[in-house]
């Protein structure tokens, strides 16, 4: 892996929005302009939006609010959270290590180069513009206790978000969180081991905060951030929050499944009562969104009767 001290150091002189020469920066860092330049590039390959004005120099679009682990770790008395600026991924970090990790154990960071959503999907992850976050716990049942875990991480999702200022987030079956009926978060749960073993499970949560939109078309569906719904919130502050809240959850899921859950499911359901379009495979079937079950399986009423189904992913499109 190339050296990124430079770059991380020119990101955190641009964080205050204001504009720097490239003067200044040779300066600073002790080498010329040419070479500034070809860091700031980096910069802009992380998806950092860098913006040059004759006579100015170099700036962002407004000022980035940096993931700080002092911070972090003065909110979780227990600490074990890891803040890394680059990472390929969360979760194949926490994957890597889970020999030796315990549950509880996390990891953040600023940028990742190969960010995974669910179905093999890249999820995109430029560098301070939104949170990326892995969880790491040790399920003694085995695989098949983490039956309904996705749906458990996006209620205590949707509740930290909603409790910090975003009161209008609201969780889609089976694995997303939405806002104003776009995509605001995504969650991926990895699980690993063998049935009658011990399941390594890593929970990787991604939520839009401050992303601009890609140059390329990278994102193939309706997505929305929380400044552009006019929503501050803290990075550091909803980083500790979600782990707190993680680590306070999923005992409780351990010892009583989804099912200590279920009821707080409904309140935040984005699509309760709402004609939806749900996908298994080649199957399309169309129905009026009744919630789901105690199993976490999704009920839709079609002519008056009420079906449960455990797969697939439901729309509002194209009804």
């Amino acid at each position: 892996m190339k050296d990124i001290t430079v770059p991380l150091r020119l990101v955190r002189l641009l964080a205050d929005g204001d504009f720097h020469s490239g003067e200044q920066f040779g300066e600073t860092l002790g080498m010329s302009r040419a070479a500034i330049n070809k860091h700031i590039q980096t910069l802009r390959e992380w998806g950092v939006d860098v913006f040059t004005v004759p006579g100015k120099g170099y700036s962002l679009h407004g000022p980035l609010q940096l993931l700080d682990e002092n911070i972090i770790l003065s909110y979780l008395p227990e600490g074990r959270v890891t803040v890394l600026p680059v990472i390929d991924s969360t979760n194949q970090y926490l994957m890597d290590r889970t020999a030796t990790l315990r549950s509880g154990d996390a990891c953040v960071a600023e940028y990742q180069g190969q960010g995974r959503g669910r179905r093999g999907r890249h999820w995109f992850s430029p560098f301070g513009a939104n949170l990326y976050l892995s969880l790491y716990w040790r399920l003694e049942q085995g695989p098949a206790a983490a039956i309904g875990l996705s749906l458990v991480i996006g209620i205590i999702m949707a509740e930290v978000l909603q409790r910090l200022g975003a009161q209008e987030v609201r969780v889609k079956w089976p694995n997303d969180l939405y806002l104003h009926d776009r995509k605001l978060a995504g969650i991926l749960v990895e699980i690993s081991g063998k049935a009658g073993d011990a399941a390594h499970v890593v929970i990787g949560a991604g939520i839009n905060l401050s992303m601009r939109e890609p140059l390329n078309p990278v994102i193939d569906q309706g997505w929305i951030n929380l400044q552009e719904a006019g929503i501050k919130i803290d990075r550091n502050d909803l980083t500790a929050s979600l782990i707190n809240e993680l680590r306070q959850a999923m005992p409780i899921f351990e010892r009583d499944g989804f099912s200590a859950f279920h009821q707080r499911w409904q309140a935040l359901d984005n699509y309760f009562n709402r004609p939806v379009k749900l996908l298994i495979g080649d199957r399309e079937i169309k129905g009026i969104a009744q919630g789901i079950n105690s199993q976490g399986a999704l009920l839709l009423e079609q002519d008056n009767e009420v079906k449960a189904y455990l797969g697939g992913e439901i729309s509002l499109r194209g009804l």
